[in-house]
């Protein structure tokens, strides 16, 4: 007996519903049956069935189907997944293949044999699990996308380059063009790729991230690529590439600029073909993706250079995003310093922290050579090590050869821009309260007095 196996019969035959299920309580743990098929929404409203058995006549001198068809699209809209098995004493071929085009899974004659019968409900059932396999793998892979998504959610950044970023991502998002993300390490360039993925038509379907700069030759082909069982020494099945498991979504290629001259040719073949051959097959499969793609390198040059094929930059760099480093986007440092203090605190369970202004421009005169990944990791590193509530200059330690931003002088604006936001946050945290603000600032009260009269606060 399957016990978890849940079988709905309707039919306005009182003795067919007898029989039928009698026999199947014999196999199938719940049986139930509906003389009215009216009752079919309110069956199927909070209830799911691994196979539903229909009817398709209900009218005493009805021979057509028409009924057990109009009832099938009734089933299917309500449960799109539902799997239904017509019965009918009035058969034949075309009606048969018009059972199966309307999404009936099989047909079943009256009378039935009762082996034909339990076999056909066998078969129907393994559809059923089929489908609910899939239903939760990709409800998997929905939670799955969401939770690394989070991890990449907010692009931060009110300056002019990041404004300049974010209309870019506006505009290429919507469409399916291939996008060339450039930009130092540490600039975030993988945030950019799922802000363009999410705001786009695949936004529902898969994102696969792939470093290919670390993939050796003999690796690149079956990642990528995949292959049949016995195509090399370690192939013991048959294993789909990330083309194919990213078809339908967004595959971003990291690091593309390290490929060599030979790889190179391999991906531009896939791209102008739109199909990949797995390693070990002859028979091509077509793949359907939106390319988005990274580097830190200077595409250009490795162009001139003949370091990097023409055609292939052309194919992957429709458009352009280009980063800016956190040394020229300056005003941002406070924003950003501020999201990743408070997501630490929650992380680490600490009480939330605050930033000096003697801390805070320590940070803005730092060159950040390793970018917003750095300062990321700096303030993970301070919220870990610090006893008090407020961060101090003292806390952040820099390596000698890029502590300070020397013969680089910092726009006055960019400092009085992020000393003036500080100001505002701290008092609007602290509800106007100057005394605690200027606690939290560092500084005393008459020079918080002072510098509200300079901002016109």
């Amino acid at each position: 007996m399957n016990k978890s196996a849940k079988i709905l019969i309707i039919d306005d035959d009182e003795d067919i519903l007898f029989s039928a299920r009698l026999l199947l309580k014999q196999h199938y743990s719940i049986v139930r049956i509906e003389k009215d098929p009216c009752q079919i929404p309110s069956l199927l409203k909070g209830e799911h069935y691994d196979v539903i058995l229909l009817d398709m006549n209900f009218s005493g001198d009805a021979t057509s189907g028409t009924e057990g068809f109009g009832w099938l699209k009734k089933i299917l809209e309500i449960d799109p997944s539902a799997v239904v098995v017509l019965i009918t004493a009035y058969g034949n071929i075309e009606m048969a293949v018009k059972a199966i085009k309307e999404g009936a899974t099989d047909f079943v004659l009256k009378p039935w044999q009762n082996e034909k019968l339990l076999a056909t409900i066998s078969s129907a059932m393994r559809l059923s699990e089929s489908k609910q396999e899939i239903e939760d793998l990709l409800s998997k892979q929905k939670q799955l996308t969401n939770d690394l998504d989070s991890q990449f959610q907010e692009i931060i950044g009110v300056s002019d380059e990041m404004r300049r970023v974010f209309s870019t991502i506006q505009k290429v998002a919507a469409t399916d063009t291939n996008v060339l993300i450039v930009g130092e390490n540490g600039t975030g360039k993988e945030l950019v790729a799922r802000a363009i993925h999410r705001q786009s038509p695949r936004r529902g379907q898969i994102f696969l991230s792939v470093d290919v700069g670390s993939l050796s030759e003999n690796l690149f082909e079956s990642e990528l690529f995949g292959y049949v069982r016995g195509a090399f020494t370690d192939a013991k099945e048959d294993r789909a590439g990330r083309f194919e498991i990213a078809s339908g979504g967004t595959l971003f290629l990291d690091e593309i600029g390290n490929l060599t001259q030979n790889l190179q040719v391999k991906l531009l073949a896939v791209l102008q073909n739109r199909q990949v051959t797995r390693l070990g097959a002859n028979i091509p499969r077509p793949i359907d993706i939106r390319l988005l793609c990274a580097t830190n390198l200077p595409m250009e040059e490795l162009k001139s250079e003949r370091r990097f094929r023409q055609d292939l930059l052309y194919r992957v760099n429709t458009v352009e995003v280009q980063l800016p480093p956190l040394r020229n986007r300056r005003e941002d440092i406070p924003l950003l310093a501020d999201h990743f203090l408070k997501m630490y605190c929650r992380k680490y369970s600490k009480p939330i922290k605050h930033v000096s202004m003697e801390a805070m421009n320590k940070l803005m005169n730092y060159t950040w050579p390793g970018n917003v990944r750095e300062l990321q990791h700096t303030l993970e590193r301070v919220t870990i090590m610090s006893d008090t509530e407020s961060i101090n200059a003292n806390d952040f330690l820099f390596s000698p050869d890029a502590r300070e931003t020397e013969g680089t002088p910092l726009n006055t604006l960019q400092l009085e821009e992020a000393e003036k936001l500080l100001i505002i946050k701290a008092v609007t945290r602290h509800n106007g309260n100057l005394t605690q603000a200027a606690k939290e600032l560092g500084i005393t009260r008459a020079s918080l007095y002072r510098r509200l009269e300079k901002y016109g606060l």
